[in-house]
């Protein structure tokens, strides 16, 4: 699985199945007649293009992790979800209180499960090493990118990100 950042385009194909006539044959380009004719084929001729591998392609999914527990000082909060993005720089946004925080983050993924197993695991696996508080996962969204364009154009659910960081609740 890849993380991907906001406003990438989700690889073609989606979760549709593949439908190919026979492969179109693609140009040795730049190789010249010799290095044609050792693969194989005569000069000018075309290579096959690759079947894709099984599965699905994968998706972008907006991800939105809430965690909550004991009170901690709000600037050791703030450090550790800094350094939280500086490891893993595809995280979007933090807001945090001294007993809570959300983070928000596009995630690539086959599908939905991927994405939400890679978010239930993200804040225990970075605990030590970015110094999170003890908190608990307390909430967890994962909705694919269709689902969050429709949200954000009705002006329903988070609007889109801005400033990126980390930022306390208002």
């Amino acid at each position: 699985m890849r993380r991907g950042r906001p406003g990438a385009q989700p690889r073609p194909g989606g979760t549709s199945p593949v439908v190919r006539a026979v492969p179109e044959e693609r140009a040795l380009a730049g190789l010249g007649p010799a290095a044609a004719e050792r693969a194989g084929r005569p000069a000018g001729a075309r290579a096959p293009e690759p079947e894709p591998q099984g599965g699905e392609a994968a998706r972008m999914w907006h991800v939105t992790l809430s965690v909550s527990g004991a009170e901690a000082p709000l600037g050791e909060v703030r450090r550790a979800l800094e350094q939280l993005a500086h490891d893993h720089p595809f995280l979007l946004t933090s807001r945090y209180a001294g007993d809570h925080a959300e983070i928000r983050y596009w995630e690539e993924a086959r599908d939905l499960h991927d994405a939400a197993a890679v978010a239930l695991r993200l804040w225990g696996e970075h605990r030590s090493s970015a110094q999170l508080p003890p908190w608990e996962i307390v909430g967890l969204e994962v909705i694919d990118r269709e689902t969050y364009q429709q949200r954000v154009s009705r002006g329903h659910g988070p609007a889109p990100a801005s400033p990126v960081g980390v930022h306390p609740f208002q």
